[in-house]
């Protein structure tokens, strides 16, 4: 292979995190790869936006427009399961690979993507769907060869976190914590999906689809957000040593997964209770290993985006070891 051929679908915050990283990191990427890694075509919604992007690259809001490129790798950051999802599934069909950031396209539509993508022998990889630049998929991928997954504790969402974070600290109201997470880019301007627990939800599907293979569907989750969480609850517990968090547990036992989203209080004991402000946190419990911890920065452009570089150097790594044996 001459060179990698690479279509981004999205150029916000992650999208243009990718763009600049593998512009950056020419010269490390073709000493892994043995070749240029070349992005080729962008999909926006607003062609007329100027992007400082050079001339030779395409910059479309027509996705027929982008897949009818050379393209051998479709990079997506976009919001929303469709038209994400319909993207997806015309690459995979066109022998693309496929590498995605979407949690919410993900959790309805990835046990589709990778049946797909298993028929046109193609890759899909994930990693930047779950707790952002923390390596949980692809260390869970690695656990479960010799290990059996028991159990997966984890905070998954970096907004609930900071505003419990926020009240349990500072005493702050839910009100005052919430402003202030908008504030600091840590929420959005309609905050529902992660206040609902919607966000972990589909980052909890993820894990378990992952570690089953099997379809998971959300309405069999049972999921509460951080809205019933009262400060005055927080001080008296905290005064008998313990915090709220917003958890996502999964349990697996006996060919069954029950899986939940929910504020817990935990003590000092729990491997969860240290994590502070927007870190995610997963501890995998292995039947072998035991307990693991990772913890990490769950969003963030940069974060975010170096995942989805480093899944696409594992694709191509994977196939120039294929060609050279």
């Amino acid at each position: 292979m001459s060179s990698i051929n690479v279509a981004l679908l999205g150029f916000g915050t992650v999208g243009r995190g990718v763009y600049e990283i593998i512009e950056q990191e020419q010269k490390r990427l073709t000493e892994i790869l043995g070749c240029s890694v070349n992005i080729v075509a962008i999909l926006v919604d607003d062609e007329t936006i100027e992007r400082n992007v050079p001339s030779h690259i395409l910059v479309t809001s027509s996705a027929h427009d982008v897949l009818t490129q050379p393209v051998d790798v479709v990079i997506e950051a976009i919001v929303g399961v469709e038209p994400a999802y319909t993207y997806l599934s015309q690459a995979i069909e066109k022998g693309c690979h496929i590498i995605t950031a979407n949690k919410e396209m993900f959790a309805h539509k990835g046990h589709e993507l990778k049946q797909q993508a298993k028929e046109r022998q193609v890759s899909v990889e994930y990693e930047a769907t779950v707790a952002g630049g923390v390596p949980v998929i692809n260390t869970l991928r690695q656990l479960v060869t010799v290990n059996r997954v028991v159990q997966i504790e984890a905070i998954l969402n970096g907004t609930t976190n900071y505003i419990l974070s926020e009240i349990t600290n500072k005493q702050a109201s839910f009100a005052e914590a919430l402003q202030s997470a908008q504030q600091l880019g840590y929420a959005e301007a309609d905050p529902t999906n992660d206040l609902k627990g919607y966000d972990a939800l589909y980052k909890a599907i993820i894990l378990a689809e992952l570690l089953t293979g099997t379809k998971v569907y959300g309405n069999h989750v049972f999921r509460e957000g951080i809205k019933s969480v009262i400060k005055a609850d927080v001080i008296h517990q905290q005064l008998k040593g313990s915090r709220v968090k917003h958890i996502a547990t999964l349990n697996f036992g006996q060919g069954q997964i029950d899986i939940r989203v929910e504020p817990k209080w935990i003590t000092s004991e729990h491997p969860l209770y240290h994590v502070e402000g927007v870190d995610n946190a997963i501890v995998m419990t292995g039947d072998y290993v035991g307990r693991l911890k990772l913890e990490g920065p769950g969003a963030g452009q940069y974060p975010t985006a170096s995942v989805m570089v480093e899944d696409l150097v594992k694709i191509f790594s994977r196939e120039r070891k294929l060609v050279n044996n």
